[in-house]
């Protein structure tokens, strides 16, 4: 019998081609991403306690490994206790490696895999390691409850990326990231495919690995909280073994405070120079005029080129303002005498002379955006913050680039809209083949101002899992509600893999209670969401020792609950709802307009939650026009025009945010509220 999950109606032939876009809306797979190919077969493989996993041919300590976590997290899944592998018996999942992968991992390594499951075993086969790794993965996703027990629906699964470059940068400057986290990130990555683990080690806010070479860098600049060389060591190593390349950060000449904290002679002005302790863009930036700038950078990256065993090294490069260069009148003799007409040019030179110190060592030059002038060296890869046709511009010079743009996880985004990010979108989408090869991929971008390590992994998980399908899967793998669908599932897979941000949810409401019931902070915490883009910043005060364990931390940047809720408000405002839909708009809305009053009573007993008293209000008497609202359409009974706009003068207040918080109801009940026009 086939699980739900694997129901294909969309197949009509025994072979799926997702170039025809056909694996999407249809499909119930529950993949994420979804294959390049797929076929269904006939009846399903059962996962019970006979199950037993056999490497055949090549293996090699990183294959061993790959299995006992595999083991390990099918266990955590099925409750059932897998990690006993040496019973007597056929093995009924068979592993076969052609050879090994590259000792140091490099970017374009083949990474396909051929899954065949069958009802009575089951053969994963690839190239080299890289694709065992992601085949064990999609085993892992398959694996679904029926009435069988815990099976996995007989399928031939045919993968390979999309793109080379499918990455995560982590920032560790703002915030400092523990090591727990760090790996817990790697596993959620190697979860959803994604290979390239961008390590951003240096802010104003500190400066956060440890030079032997000029340890005042971190003794200064780090608040005490950095990771030693041979934890860096640990941590590449435990990526290697998830298929996932380590590329770390050191940004340069702005966003550098930290640096000079300790080595003030580094930088543009006369300091002294403090830790900042603030979000946003500063002034300090390094002399880019005296060669002892150089001469300390060229043994700053002997030393961590060494360490980090990539070919690609990111020097940052963004978001200098120039403001110390233009206040110092050596720095402008310079640029006179040496023709640099403006601190773009000043960059550039800057940018030059790096490249060529990073080169020297054998490695290849990363920056953002801003490090592409007319001059830049065509090996240097450009990472582009600013949008699509930034990196269109960048490939049609003839620079490789990766897509950050529509990435910025930070920003509380959707997962639509992240998905709806393509690296060869826009501009990019009329390059020549030849230029968009240049397109690596994209990377999704996790920065820190506003989390911590009790709240970062809800950040980024599960939506990271949408940028991941949209840098693996085909491109047209489009459909938002198969997306959603899928999500969901993964979300759940994520937990068995040891992601937490679930239960870091349901603490945090439980801390702002304290010892009351936590069930109606819940159900007003359902309708919430963080504000988007950047507009926290305007909202509150914040700096680095600010508290983030309120109500707008805790909860998730995306409401499923308000997403459902919104679809279905569009249905009836349509005249497309079904009997059920309507049932179930209507009982939600009567869940959060009756919440308030249990939830009153609790709120001023917290300073977590006094702040909260207006948002339950607010969520209440928006549920009372929504139902009003409902009523009007289901007894044909236009709202008068009075009524009507008093109401909507009220939802349009209502969508300001209250305690930093958006109440994603509002937009729905408005959808209904305008429906009632006669």
């Amino acid at each position: 019998m086939l699980s739900v999950r694997l129901l294909l109606a969309v197949f009509t032939s025994t072979l799926l081609f997702t170039t025809n876009a056909t694996l999407q809306a249809d499909t119930h797979l529950s993949i994420m991403p979804l294959p390049a190919h797929a076929a269904p077969g006939t009846g399903s493989f059962v996962v019970d306690g006979a199950f037993q996993v056999r490497i055949e041919g090549y293996t090699e300590p990183r294959l061993e490994r790959a299995k006992d976590r595999f083991l390990a997290n099918l266990t955590s899944k099925t409750g059932i206790p897998l990690w006993l592998n040496d019973r007597p018996g056929q093995p009924k999942f068979i592993i076969k490696t052609k050879g090994p992968g590259k000792e140091i991992q490099q970017m374009g390594e083949d990474e396909s895999y051929h899954l065949a499951v069958s009802p009575t075993q089951v053969t994963l086969s690839a190239p080299n390691p890289l694709g065992i790794l992601h085949g064990l993965q999609t085993f892992l996703q398959l694996v679904d409850t029926t009435p069988q027990g815990f099976s996995v629906d007989a399928v031939t699964i045919d993968d390979a990326p999309r793109f080379p470059w499918r990455g995560l940068m982590l920032d560790s400057g703002r915030h400092f990231m523990p090591l727990d986290v760090v790996r817990q990130t790697l596993d959620g990555m190697e979860a959803v495919k994604l290979n390239v683990f961008h390590w951003h080690l240096s802010e104003n806010q500190g400066f956060r690995i440890e030079s032997k070479v000029y340890p005042l860098l971190q003794e200064k600049g780090s608040d005490g909280n950095y990771y030693t060389q041979d934890q860096v060591r640990d941590i590449i190593a435990y990526a290697r073994d998830r298929g996932i390349r380590v590329i770390p950060e050191f940004d340069m000449p702005g966003h550098a405070t930290a640096w000079f904290v300790g080595y003030p002679d580094l930088a543009s002005g006369k300091g002294p120079y403090l830790i900042e302790r603030k979000w946003g863009i500063f002034d300090p930036a390094m002399d880019p005029t005296r060669e002892s700038t150089y001469e300390f950078l060229d043994a700053f990256l002997g030393e961590m080129t060494s360490l980090f065993p990539d070919a690609y090294f990111h020097i940052g490069g963004d978001e200098c303002n120039g403001k110390e260069w233009d206040a110092n009148p050596r720095i402008q003799q310079y640029m006179s005498e040496h023709s640099l007409k403006d601190n773009a040019a000043l960059q550039a030179y800057f940018t030059s002379r790096v490249q060529k110190l990073v080169t020297k060592r054998g490695k290849i030059t990363m920056g953002w955006d801003e490090v592409l002038q007319p001059d830049t060296p065509k090996d240097v890869v450009i990472q582009s913050w600013r949008g699509p046709d930034s990196l269109a511009q960048a490939a049609q010079r003839g620079n490789r680039g990766i897509l950050s743009a529509g990435y910025y996880i930070d920003l509380n985004q959707p997962a639509s809209q992240h998905y709806a990010a393509d690296p060869l979108a826009g501009a990019a989408a009329k390059l020549t083949p030849e230029q968009q090869r240049n397109i690596l991929g994209g990377e999704a971008t996790m920065w820190s101002e506003f989390v911590t390590p009790e709240t970062v992994g809800s950040r980024i998980w599960p939506r990271t899992a949408a940028i991941a399908e949209r840098l693996w899967s085909p491109k047209e793998v489009t459909d938002v509600g198969s997306m959603y669908r899928r999500l969901a599932i993964v979300s759940n897979d994520l937990t068995h893999s040891g992601q937490t941000y679930a239960a870091i949810h349901e603490q945090m409401l439980q801390r702002m209670v304290g010892a009351n019931d936590v069930t109606s902070l819940k159900v007003l915490a359902s309708a919430l969401e963080p504000p988007k883009e950047y507009a926290r910043e305007s909202l509150a005060s914040y700096d680095s020792f600010t508290p983030l364990n309120r109500m707008v931390d805790a909860v998730p940047p995306e409401s499923n609950r308000a997403r459902e809720f919104q679809r279905l408000a569009s249905l009836i405002a349509e005249g497309k709802a079904s009997p059920e839909q309507w049932a179930q708009a209507r009982e939600w809305l009567i869940l959060w307009r009756d919440n308030d009053a249990r939830l009153q009573p609790i709120l001023p007993h917290s300073d977590l939650t006094a702040e909260l008293e207006p948002v339950s209000r607010t969520l209440n008497q928006t549920a009372v026009i929504g139902l009003s609202a409902l009523d009007s359409l289901q007894n044909h009974k236009p709202v008068s025009a009075s009524v009507r706009q008093q109401q909507l003068s009220f939802l349009k207040s209502a969508e300001a945010p209250q305690a930093v918080l958006v109440d994603m109801v509002v937009p729905s009940v408005e959808l209904l509220l305008n429906a009632t026009t006669p």
